[in-house]
């Protein structure tokens, strides 16, 4: 893999939007079809010549050399955006018809076998946990197991911990679009791709250019409590959302004309402890975190037949979905049924799972972005006193899966990108594409200078329907279009649904 020089970048940070002459990669084969690249970088932006660390580049080369629009560069919010596509190339393939494309690594993390990769010794704990604690004790203990996942990743990064912001992201991006002989950025950001997209509009808007940002967590809210209990209503609506999709597909076991999904819910939350195998029992919260971690889109076959086996009395199924480490693989996966199984098949549904999260430098980035301080044990309980008024139902959960990310984890200093209202931007719109059920990704929406595109799935909907072979969706066509002509859609324009409607026949 080649270095970029460390001269150039230096200059890119203050590069003009029209570059001229600046270097472009070479890349190299590194297999699966890709191109890959390094790209060197300081660890501080606010100190450009002080330390420095290398970010991973990957290159999809465009179909057609001779008639590429030019870069378009792409992260797809996955732990690994190289590992991600070298295993699902699908999700983004099909923008080689018109584009270079480019896929970059955040900061921190990197491709299979990349010292740019940062390994934490310690993994992070199971949110479950803090889910399923009732008391103090509960909370001060995956306090301080947090705290060593921490320790272990700013000792595996050493200086360039502190640098892991989707501030320090974005003008990683300007250096790279610098790099690519590119006026302005042409990027696709999905999950937490689209926050660093977000960062980049905000930082340098007259070197934005056409942005398609999905799915990406809300950090229009600078209030931590409206922000939790927003998640908390999205997660409460989807599971309507949940009993709607049931009545309307006869193989959903919840889906007759004499039941309704969120009643079972009811009966079944009055009826708990249930009953789960020889001497286990499912808890009104696990019962509560079960029916959470089943509402990701692409885990509601698997939801219905869980909740349809505890009303019948085994609630053995619906114990071992509470597992965060089975909702992670399944979110992983999230149209992948029988990945979905054997993650199921493979929880403890008696016990907490042990440590689930890969032992990356991800969670420390989320924390630096959105939560630079975490509420004390009192005062989150009454965060939560009010998520439960609000979303009764399983909503509430969500709080503690939120708060379970940074829960220990000591801050320093103030935070340079911290949730904030936009001010006013001038320079391209861009397109933000919201899915009715993605709980995390409607205020989005209040991106200033961006237009809404809304279908009728999750989180991820573009990258899962190209990996479904979904290629002429409303959505697929509506983002190419805007991308590669610039055409955007017509206001209130709203997609349908195109992967829930196939899980069942």
């Amino acid at each position: 893999m080649i270095i970029l020089a460390a001269a150039a970048l230096a200059a890119a940070a203050a590069a003009s939007p029209a570059v001229k002459g600046a270097a472009v990669p070479q890349w190299q084969d590194c297999g699966d079809g890709l191109q890959c690249a390094k790209l060197s970088v300081p660890v501080d932006w606010a100190r450009p010549h002080g330390p420095r660390t290398e970010i991973d580049l990957a290159r999809m080369p465009a179909q057609d050399p001779q008639h590429s629009r030019g870069f378009l560069v792409v992260n797809t919010g996955s732990a690994s955006t190289v590992q991600a596509v070298r295993a699902r190339p699908e999700g983004v393939s099909e923008l080689t018809r018109w584009f270079d494309v480019v896929l970059v690594e955040p900061r921190g993390l990197g491709d299979r076998g990349s010292a740019a990769a940062v390994q934490c010794a310690v993994a992070q704990p199971d949110p479950l946990r803090l889910v399923l604690a009732s008391g103090r004790a509960g909370w001060r203990a995956y306090a301080r197991d947090n705290a060593a996942y921490d320790r272990s990743c700013r000792a595996a990064a050493g200086p360039a911990y502190d640098g892991l912001t989707s501030w320090q992201v974005a003008h990683d991006l300007d250096a790279l679009r610098a790099e690519l002989g590119e006026p302005r950025l042409r990027y696709f950001g999905s999950s937490y791709g689209a926050v660093y997209g977000q960062a980049y509009m905000e930082l340098f808007p007259h070197r934005t250019g056409r942005m398609y940002l999905e799915g990406g967590p809300d950090h229009t809210e600078p209030d931590l409590a409206q922000r939790l209990a927003d998640q908390a209503r999205g997660a409460e609506r989807q599971l309507f959302s949940f009993r709607d999709w049931c009545r309307r597909h006869l193989g959903c076991p919840l889906g007759d004309a004499d039941t309704d999904a969120v009643e079972v819910y009811d009966a079944l939350t009055r009826r708990t402890p249930l009953h789960a195998g020889p001497g286990r029992t499912v808890s009104s919260r696990r019962l509560a975190a079960a029916v959470h971690a089943g509402l990701a889109p692409g885990r509601w076959p698997e939801l219905a037949r869980a909740m349809s086996e505890a009303r019948e009395g085994d609630a053995t199924r619906l114990a071992a979905m509470a597992s965060e480490a089975t909702r992670r693989a399944s979110e992983a996966t999230k149209q992948t049924s029988e990945a979905a199984k054997q993650a199921s098949e493979a929880a403890k549904p008696d016990k907490v799972s042990a440590p689930a999260a890969p032992a990356t430098v991800s969670g420390a980035m989320w924390c630096h972005d959105f939560m630079p301080a975490v509420p004390a044990y009192q005062r989150f309980l009454a965060m939560e006193t009010r998520l439960r008024e609000v979303a009764p139902r399983v909503g509430w959960v969500s709080g503690r899966y939120e708060i379970a990310r940074c829960l220990g984890m000591p801050r320093k200093g103030a935070p340079t990108w911290p949730p904030n209202v936009p001010a006013p931007r001038h320079g391209p719109t861009v397109l933000v594409g919201i899915g009715r059920l993605d709980t995390g990704a409607r205020p989005v929406g209040h991106i200033p200078g961006a237009v809404v595109l809304s279908h009728g799935d999750g989180p991820d909907a573009y990258l899962l329907q190209g990996v479904g072979r979904l290629r002429a969706t409303c959505l697929r066509t509506h983002v190419h279009d805007y991308l590669v002509n610039g055409t955007l859609p017509q206001e209130d324009t709203e997609c349908p649904g195109e992967l829930t409607a196939g899980m069942y026949p």
